[in-house]
């Protein structure tokens, strides 16, 4: 009889705690399920509602998840206060850490971009991060905003220089120290011997790189002979190469005048979710 009731009495105790963790486990479920639907509004409230719960480490991720929502729904600077709310109650996932923290990164210069330049000085505080993905995010990011302001970047991205050994992120830190000092450029990485007829090096190849929101590495990687740019771009129908010529290029010419430019970048599109695509010529 009394080991009856002991086992009625663990059940007891039990049951609302099974019970307590299945509901908490659907609400997650339907909290994700509401942001990947993009369904952000309602996504920011029920990640609110878990936050609010404050049990443990899912309390705890509610609020990146939140900042992630109001990212979404563009109100950056709600979302850039909310992830500093995240970072602030030091998180244990070292994942979502560095994803808040780079998206802290990205949203202060597009404010800045904006005209509210107070925020760049959070991608200049993330410039001292220990983690080096951050570090080199914040200094790619810094040199965006052109030389004045892209200065403190200058020595990652000339760690990124000596120290790294993927190509694409190298490239990256190039054409930041193009578009931030040509001189710092010319000292972190030396330019090869000059032909003994005194002549700049030719350019040989057009690049593309794109990079998702927050990413250092690049998604797509196209390195395209610019010999065969040049034969594409000749080979264009002459309805297509008379077009050209009245907006000004030359399609017979075109390639030949930009490769003895030697490298240099051609252009930089950013995207309104973070997404960027750099072309440029090597």
């Amino acid at each position: 009889m009394r080991e009856r009731l002991a086992a009625l009495l663990l059940a007891a105790l039990l049951l609302p705690a099974a019970a307590h963790a299945q509901a908490d486990a659907e609400r997650l479920r339907a909290a994700k399920a509401l942001f990947f639907d993009r369904q952000y509004a309602e996504a920011r409230e029920a990640w609110q509602a878990i936050g609010a719960s404050g049990r443990g480490a899912d309390a705890q991720a509610a609020l990146y998840w939140v900042a992630r929502c109001s990212e979404s729904l563009g109100e950056s600077e709600r979302a850039l206060g909310e992830y500093a709310a995240y970072l602030a109650a030091r998180p244990a996932d070292r994942t979502l850490v560095e994803e808040a923290k780079t998206s802290r990164v990205a949203l202060a210069v597009k404010l800045a971009k904006a005209g509210k330049t107070r925020h760049a000085a959070v991608a200049l505080d993330a410039l001292a991060d220990p983690n080096r993905t951050v570090r080199y995010f914040a200094a790619l990011q810094l040199a965006s905003l052109g030389p004045e302001a892209g200065k403190p970047a200058v020595p990652a991205l000339r760690e990124i220089l000596a120290e790294e050994k993927d190509e694409d992120l190298r490239e990256r830190a190039k054409l930041a120290l193009l578009k931030v000092d040509r001189d710092a450029l010319a000292e972190a990485s030396p330019a090869p011997p000059r032909r003994a007829t005194g002549k700049a090096r030719e350019a040989g190849w057009v690049c593309v790189r794109i990079y998702e929101k927050g990413n250092s590495r690049a998604k797509v990687s196209i390195n395209l002979p610019v010999a065969l740019a040049d034969l594409v771009f000749k080979s264009l129908p002459d309805d297509a190469i008379a077009d050209l010529r009245r907006e000004g290029y030359d399609a017979r010419t075109f390639w030949e005048r930009l490769k003895k430019t030697g490298p240099a970048e051609i252009l930089t599109i950013e995207g309104e979710n973070g997404e960027r695509i750099q072309v440029w010529i090597e």
